[in-house]
């Protein structure tokens, strides 16, 4: 039941959503170049389908590859700040101040610095814009561990690697896994930033800008709902590691 329930209340909410937006659509009057509906989206898969897969697979190994970068660079970064109160003073300013910077303006920065290499730019911008939440919740994982345990166990003559590895690693897992869920969807919004506004032929975010070239709003809408499938999909992964690794410090529900 509870499997049932997991997988069922999902499906209504999106099923509820998509037939909302139909009647919106539909109250209004608006046609496809106006406002594509989800009936309309069908036709566009089956006639770009071959697109879709081949577009799809370069968005989303891409996005992959950048948020594994920014998994290992976001957990070396929230060691080195939750370990020490110098460099997380130092530090946190200069991540403050970066993350707030518009990302879409960092675009053409890259494609200049590295003309042609849009595989690597694509892959620079996800992990750009997607490591800032690992780093900092690590960061903070690690500053709150109660001093306690670390006296403990450095009294028995544990390493720092022993207190990090038994106690630091296990009791930041959740606040990482909450954080990486976050990243996910900022590393889509990072490889579809270059594939959109440094366009370069590769990646859903550029057979969204085909469709707007050509006023094809269902193929526009069609890229999005594709996006947000695979930011689902990718969301579930996390979910799913997340169980394997840190599903003691999940709560049962009341």
């Amino acid at each position: 039941m509870d499997k049932l329930q997991k997988i069922g209340v999902p499906l209504a909410a999106i099923v509820a959503f998509l037939a909302l937006w139909e009647f919106i659509v539909w109250a209004n009057g608006w046609p496809n170049y106006v406002m594509a509906s989800p009936s309309d989206l069908p036709a566009a898969y089956a006639r770009f389908w071959e697109m879709f897969l081949v577009m799809g697979w370069q968005t989303l190994w891409r996005t992959i590859a950048g948020l594994l970068i920014a998994v290992v660079v976001g957990l070396l970064l929230g060691m080195v700040m939750g370990f020490s109160k110098i460099a997380r003073d130092a530090l946190y300013p200069l991540l403050v101040g970066f993350n707030a910077i518009p990302k879409a303006t960092l675009v053409p920065v890259l494609a200049l610095l590295f003309i042609g290499q849009h595989d690597f730019n694509t892959v620079l911008m996800a992990f750009l814009i997607s490591f800032f939440p690992i780093a900092v919740s690590v960061g903070i994982g690690l500053s709150t561990l109660e001093p306690e345990y670390r006296d403990i166990l450095r009294a028995l003559g544990a390493s720092k690697v022993t207190i990090f590895r038994k106690i630091a690693l296990p009791k930041t897992l959740p606040e990482f896994f909450g954080a990486l869920k976050v990243s996910v969807t900022l590393a889509f919004i990072g490889t579809n930033l270059v594939e959109i506004v440094s366009p370069h032929g590769r990646g859903l975010g550029a057979l969204f800008k085909s469709g707007e070239t050509n006023g094809d709003y269902p193929l526009m809408f069609a890229v999005l709902i594709a996006l947000a499938f695979l930011g689902i999909v990718l969301y579930y992964a996390v979910v799913a590691l997340e169980r394997i690794f840190a599903g003691w410090a999940e709560r049962p529900a009341s």
